[in-house]
C-alpha cells in the first residue's frame, strides 16, 4: 500500500477525510511513490475558520515575538535543507544541487522577513495642524492563501509565507499535488521555530480546494504562481469575491545576443538557463535572439555544450533530470514534433536521449531548434520543458521589437559588452525583470519578483517591500489630545490644516 501524504493542520500532520487522493510519482522511475490527500470544500472551510482565530492572536503578538520566530524558522530551514532538497528531487525530478539552490533562494526571503520590525515601521508627523499629529501603521490582512506550483515546491511558498507571517497573518498553503512533501517539511520547520498552531496550514488538493479558497469570505488575499490561463482564472475569481490577488503567470523569456558579446559566455549561459531543472522554470531562457552575424557560430557552440550534458536520475549526479510527469513529458515532446512540422531546423533532438536512469522515467533530453520564427507553436507558446529555440534578427531594433511583441513579459536578458546598448535595452524592453549578461535575472529577496503583461495579473510582485505592502493594509491615524488652549469649537466646514 502506498504511503499517504497528509495535510498539516493545527500544528501537526492530519490525514483529513482522505475520501479523495492523488498519485505522487517518482519521475526518475515513473512509479507511483505515494498518495496525497485531497481536501474537500468543507475541510477548507473548517481550516480557514481555525486559521482566522489563530491569526487574530498572532497579529497581536509583539514584533519582537514574531521576529524571534522568524529567526528560529531560518535556523530550522538551514538544518533541514538537505531533507527538503531530497524530497524535491524525489517528487519533482530536478537534480539535488538544483534543489538545494532552490531552498537557498527561499532561505533568502526568510532572512529578509527577519527584518519585520524595520519593514513594518510607520511614519509620524508632528503638529500638522493646531495640536494635531498624524501617524500611519500597517496591519495584517487576516487569513491569506498561497497556491504554489510544482516546479519550485519550496522556493515559491517561501517567496510568500515568511513575509505574510512576519506581517502578522495566518497562512493556508495549497501546494502542488504533484510534489507535496516539501511543504510538510516547511511546516515542520515552522513548528520547530515556535509558530503557534493554526498560523500555518498546509492543505493538499485540486481545483475543489483552490476554488474553496478563492471563494471563502474569510480569506483576505491569494498569492498564486502557475500558468497564464490559471493565473487569469485565479485573479478573476479571487477579485470577484473581494480578495486582494497577486497571480504570477507564464513566460517566454528571450535572451538577446549582440554581435560584440563573448560567444563562449553566451553559449554557457544559454545551456545553463535553458536546460536547468529540465526547463521547468518560469525564468528559463527558451528563446535566444541572435543578432547578425553571430547566429551560425553561436548555434554550433551551444550544440557542442549540449553534447556533454548527462540526463538522468537527479540523485546520481546528473546534469538534468526527468520532467515532472509522463503527461507533461509527452506534451513537451509534441512541441518538438510540431516544430519540425513547421519547418524549424532541429539541431539536437532530445527525444533520442539515452538517460542514466530507469527506462520508465519521464525522460526528454535537451533539445535545440534553429531558424525559429513567430507564428509557430514552438515559439509562440510556453513549453515549460528543455526546448531552446534560436531566432535570427538583423539588428538590435528588430530583436527589441521581437521581445516587446511577445504577450509575455516575465524575464529577459541581453548579452553585450556595450554599456550604451545595455542601458538602452533595460529602459526600452517591456519586461518586468532584466538581466545584463545575466541569463536568469531573479532578484534578491529585498527586491521584488514579477513580470509584466500576461506574466502577471494584479499589480503587486512577490517578496521585497511589495510583498510587505501586499500582506498588510495601511491605516492613518489623526490625533488631537484635549487642550483647552487649542479647543477648536464648533465648525461645520470641511476640516482644514491650519
Amino acid at each position: 500500500m502506498s504511503t499517504l501524504i497528509p495535510h498539516w493542520r493545527d500544528g501537526a500532520r492530519w490525514p483529513g477525510a482522505a475520501s479523495r487522493t492523488g498519485d505522487v510519482h517518482d519521475p526518475a522511475t515513473g512509479r507511483v511513490a505515494a498518495q496525497v490527500s485531497f481536501a474537500s470544500a468543507e475541510e477548507v472551510d473548517a481550516v480557514v475558520r481555525e486559521a482566522r482565530v489563530a491569526g487574530r492572536a498572532w497579529a497581536e503578538a509583539s514584533l519582537s515575538r514574531r521576529t524571534s520566530v522568524l529567526f528560529a524558522f531560518r535556523e530550522a530551514l538551514v538544518r533541514r535543507r538537505h531533507d527538503i532538497a531530497a524530497a524535491i528531487t524525489a517528487e519533482h525530478g530536478k537534480v539535488l544541487d538544483d534543489a538545494l539552490g532552490e531552498v537557498q533562494r527561499g532561505l533568502e526571503v526568510a532572512e529578509f522577513a527577519c527584518g519585520a520590525p524595520h519593514l513594518l515601521k510607520g511614519s509620524f508627523s508632528d503638529g500638522v495642524s493646531n495640536g494635531v499629529d498624524v501617524h500611519s501603521l500597517r496591519q495584517a490582512l487576516g487569513v491569506v492563501a498561497v497556491v504554489s506550483p510544482f516546479n519550485f515546491p519550496a522556493m515559491v511558498p517561501l517567496w510568500f509565507v515568511p513575509v505574510a507571517i512576519a506581517c502578522g497573518n495566518a497562512v493556508v498553503l495549497k501546494p502542488s499535488e504533484k510534489d507535496p512533501s516539501a511543504s510538510l517539511l516547511l511546516a515542520q520547520c515552522w513548528a520547530e521555530a515556535g509558530l503557534p498552531a493554526g498560523v500555518f496550514t498546509v492543505l493538499h488538493g485540486d481545483k475543489e480546494a483552490v476554488d474553496a479558497l478563492l471563494e471563502h469570505p474569510e480569506v483576505a488575499s491569494v498569492s498564486f504562481v502557475g500558468s497564464t490561463p490559471v493565473a487569469r482564472y485565479v485573479y478573476e475569481t479571487g477579485t470577484r469575491h473581494g480578495k486582494r490577488v497577486q497571480a504570477l503567470g507564464g513566460a517566454k523569456n528571450h535572451m538577446v545576443v549582440l554581435p560584440d558579446a563573448d560567444l563562449d559566455e553566451v553559449a554557457d549561459a544559454a545551456v545553463s538557463a535553458g536546460f536547468g531543472s529540465a526547463g521547468e522554470r518560469c525564468m528559463a531562457i527558451s528563446v535566444v535572439v541572435a543578432v547578425d552575424p553571430v547566429g551560425d557560430e553561436l548555434v554550433e557552440r551551444i550544440a557542442a555544450r549540449m553534447a556533454g550534458l548527462r540526463t538522468g536520475d537527479g540523485r546520481r549526479g546528473c546534469d538534468m533530470g526527468p520532467l515532472v510527469t509522463g503527461a507533461h513529458r509527452d506534451k513537451v515532446a509534441s512541441y518538438v514534433a510540431a516544430g519540425v512540422e513547421a519547418g524549424a531546423s532541429l539541431v539536437v533532438d532530445g527525444r533520442e536521449v539515452v538517460p542514466d536512469g530507469d527506462e520508465n522515467g519521464f525522460w526528454l533530453g535537451p533539445t535545440l531548434f534553429d531558424h525559429v520564427a513567430p507564428g509557430v507553436p514552438v515559439y509562440d507558446e510556453e513549453i515549460f520543458g528543455p526546448v531552446l529555440s534560436v531566432v535570427r534578427a538583423a539588428s538590435y531594433d528588430e530583436a527589441l521589437a521581437l521581445v516587446n511583441a511577445n504577450p509575455y513579459g516575465n524575464g529577459t536578458a541581453i548579452f553585450t559588452g556595450d554599456g550604451g546598448a545595455a542601458r538602452r535595452f533595460q529602459r526600452e524592453v517591456e519586461v518586468g525583470m532584466v538581466g545584463v549578461n545575466v541569463p536568469i535575472p531573479v532578484p534578491m529577496a529585498y527586491y521584488s519578483f514579477g513580470g509584466w503583461k500576461a506574466s502577471l495579473f494584479g499589480d503587486t510582485h512577490a517578496h521585497g517591500m511589495e510583498g510587505v505592502h501586499f500582506f498588510t493594509r495601511g491605516k492613518v491615524v489623526t490625533t488631537r489630545w484635549p487642550d483647552p488652549a487649542s479647543r477648536p469649537g464648533i465648525d461645520l466646514g470641511f476640516p482644514q490644516h491650519r
